[in-house]
């Protein structure tokens, strides 16, 4: 018996049939679950059930506080610079073959990073203090 789809080199739509099959199902079973939980899951509907529940810890005040913009800065600066470091993995997995043209783009790219530091340093976006 010879499977088709299981031959290599031969490029058709009819390769891809038991793919789509799977995310079809997939997608069919996740609403199925979702569906019958929802009409066949219990309904009790109290005041405890009803209230605002958060890790084991009962409310207390207002969650709608102020919270100082630093802490949000701070953050964004922490993944503005945590993603421009992974661009230095695949300068690392092949800096032989980029050779010196490579090493000048990586220099430059440096030369951002440093210069876009120095101008939050100089901001002062950085001095937790104030």
């Amino acid at each position: 018996m010879q499977f088709f789809f299981l031959q290599a080199g031969v490029n058709s739509a009819e390769n891809y049939l038991p793919i789509a099959l799977q995310i079809i199902f997939a997608i069919g079973l996740v609403f199925t679950i979702i569906i019958g939980s929802d009409l066949l899951g219990p309904k009790r509907k109290t005041a405890d059930k009803l209230q605002n529940f958060e890790s084991g810890i009962e409310i207390k005040g207002n969650a709608r506080q102020p919270m100082a913009i630093k802490y949000f800065l701070v953050a964004i600066l922490f993944v503005l610079f945590d993603v421009e470091v992974i661009f230095f993995y695949p300068y690392a997995v092949n800096f032989r073959s980029l050779g010196w043209d490579g090493f000048a783009a990586v220099i430059v790219f440096v030369g951002l990073f440093l210069a876009g530091f120095i101008y939050i340093f100089k901001k002062g976006a950085l001095k937790w203090e104030e």
